[in-house]
């Protein structure tokens, strides 16, 4: 289905009707499977003969989803995984080893940061943190034994844009894997592989269910190193998405570009009234013009995405108030549903980040995060109104 738009692979893509002949994908809520013989079942085992064998590693409802979504990213191969950060660990498990370096952006998520430096560190793997928007500190950075750069454009949640293009010469210079989260924009405005990214990283959780209904994760790229690394790792060590919440994914896909749609045109019609409001010291949010990487944006996504962050005139406190003054908003440090969500990033998402890291990345005291939803535009606004304008 290569020929197709991605409209159309977003609702076709990926699946093969049973006998049965259903039009709406089924669920497969099996654990096994049945041989038709003793020797079916070992050449199952053994590879030989493709086809089912246990639902941890081939299930034919995350196989659909899988093969929707690599079709969708552009990619040769997907893996499902339990969660997004199953699917980082998964990545990283599977391709690095100990003494291996990674060169990250101080920009990621909260908890991939502690993934890094807690957990991973244990068994040798190091990191260095850099800016994501400065292609000389990613230079710098470069050490003999780096093995892959990390990163998420646009970063979470402050919307910096990394330079895909160079980092990806950067790394191919340095005979580096480029990985790139890209739950933010999905394939719908961004598509990493095609900008030099050798891998892409999910949380489905996000814009991809788009309804907080699940949990999940998925590594998208190319047959070697995903199909045979990263399924590797995910069929012996076991983070796996199960049957149900797939079919909730692949339901969720059939709608993304529609809602993506929406959740941009919301997005940028509440960035540009926050950049208006008095109580209000700063937007981030990549379709501004005034934000500091807008025309990169413009060349490596369709539209700004549906996150945007907020720095209140005042200390933690103002931030909270405004929070908790509204009525209708969703107080949770989800992101990428229907319903609008807003967070405090400092004491939530990146609480366990050390305080100076913090800082450094960015995540201020009077921060405020919202993930656009797809209410009415003015009912957003009203509800956010209600605190903001007690601090004019």
């Amino acid at each position: 289905m290569n020929d197709f738009e991605i409209e159309t692979l977003a609702i076709r893509a990926g699946y093969d009707q049973t006998a049965e002949q259903e039009n709406s994908e089924a669920i497969f809520p099996t654990s096994s499977f049945r041989y038709h013989s003793a020797a079916q079942a070992a050449a199952r085992f053994s590879g030989e003969e493709k086809g089912n064998v246990y639902s941890r590693f081939t299930n034919p409802t995350v196989r659909a989803f899988e093969n929707r979504l690599a079709l969708m990213e552009g990619g040769e191969a997907c893996v499902g995984t339990a969660s997004g950060m199953a699917a980082i660990l998964s990545t990283f498990m599977a391709l690095c080893q100990s003494d291996d370096h990674v060169v990250c952006s101080q920009s990621v998520f909260g908890t991939t940061k502690v993934l890094f430096t807690k957990y991973l560190a244990k068994f040798g793997l190091q990191v260095t943190f850099v800016s994501q928007t400065d292609i000389g500190q990613w230079q710098d950075a470069v050490q003999p034994n780096t093995k892959a750069f990390f990163l998420e454009t646009p970063s979470n949640p402050l919307t910096e844009i990394a330079d895909l293009a160079a980092i990806s010469a950067l790394a191919k210079q340095h005979d580096c894997w480029l990985i790139v989260d890209n739950c933010f924009c999905t394939p719908v405005l961004q598509r990493p592989l095609e900008q030099g990214a050798d891998i892409v990283i999910h949380s489905a959780t996000k814009f991809l269910d788009g309804q907080g209904r699940g949990i999940g994760g998925a590594v998208v790229g190319s047959l070697e190193l995903v199909d045979e690394h990263v399924r590797g790792f995910m069929r012996t060590a076991g983070p796996s998405m199960s049957p149900f919440n797939a079919w909730i994914f692949l339901k969720g896909l059939e709608t993304l570009p529609v809602r993506m749609a929406a959740h941009c045109q919301n997005a940028l019609l509440l960035a540009q009234w926050l950049s208006e409001h008095p109580a209000v010291e700063q937007v981030y949010y990549p379709g501004l013009v005034t934000h500091p990487q807008y025309a990169l944006a413009c060349v490596q996504q369709s539209a700004g995405g549906g996150l945007v962050s907020f720095k209140i005139k005042g200390d933690r406190a103002a931030a909270w108030s405004v929070i908790d003054d509204t009525q209708m908003l969703s107080i949770t440090a989800n992101l990428g549903d229907v319903k609008t969500s807003i967070t405090h990033p400092a004491t939530t998402t990146h609480v366990r980040v050390e305080p100076e890291a913090r800082l450094k990345a960015g995540i201020t005291e009077n921060l405020v995060r919202v993930s656009v939803g797809l209410e009415a535009i003015e009912d957003i606004k009203k509800d956010l109104a209600r605190g903001l304008d007690k601090l004019i």
